[in-house]
């Protein structure tokens, strides 16, 4: 069965719970707007595509054979989320009409690139490629899943985003924003933890 209502809902459920990509969403679209972070948007929407077709076709078993890619791929993640931890963490206490010219969101290519590296979205590929797998052809089953994810993926994070923005009116005060952001900070570094259990 090419469209499978299990797969999809596994799918869902995986993206749409918090992992990096949502936490790193909603705090772009309260800091910068829904519409300044469309690029990061849909650069995961297509990154996380990808990320599934390629475990598709085999790469996922690649890297999970290597320990040494892993242990690197591991590490790299880490560092790029706490990186981006630590950009939430020390961002501006004021709304984002008050933000730094030079603060930006994501942009597409490093959010498509991201994905490369969250451990959250490898493991939903991974297990949606073992568990789901349709029987098709390699180019057909990445095909799928990639659909799969990305169309998926659209869904969930323009709520995220969407969500993020509007909180901005709930985060006027230069204290609550400055709460909210290192709320968000501590839960995208605590997502580090899922890259070595």
């Amino acid at each position: 069965m090419i469209f499978d209502p299990v797969l999809y809902g596994f799918v869902f459920l995986g993206l749409f719970t918090p992992g990096p990509n949502v936490i790193m969403l909603t705090a772009s679209g309260v800091r910068f707007g829904f519409v300044r972070t469309l690029p990061h948007l849909f650069g995961v929407v297509l990154g996380v595509g990808i990320t599934a077709g390629v475990t598709a076709l085999g790469v996922g078993a690649v890297v999970a054979a290597s320990p040494m890619l892993n242990t690197a791929l591991r590490l790299g993640a880490g560092a790029f989320i706490l990186w981006m931890a630590w950009g939430l963490w020390k961002a501006s206490a004021r709304p984002r009409a008050a933000h730094d010219p030079d603060d930006a969101p994501l942009s597409f290519v490093g959010a498509v690139l991201f994905q490369w590296i969250n451990p959250k979205v490898w493991a939903v590929a991974f297990a949606a490629s073992a568990g789901y797998g349709a029987g098709l052809a390699p180019v057909w089953e990445a095909l799928r899943l990639a659909t799969a994810f990305s169309s998926l993926n659209l869904g969930v994070c323009l709520f995220w985003t969407a969500a993020g923005s509007l909180l901005t009116a709930l985060l006027s005060a230069p204290l609550a924003w400055k709460i909210f952001l290192r709320v968000m900070a501590g839960l995208l570094a605590v997502t580090v933890l899922l890259l070595f259990r």
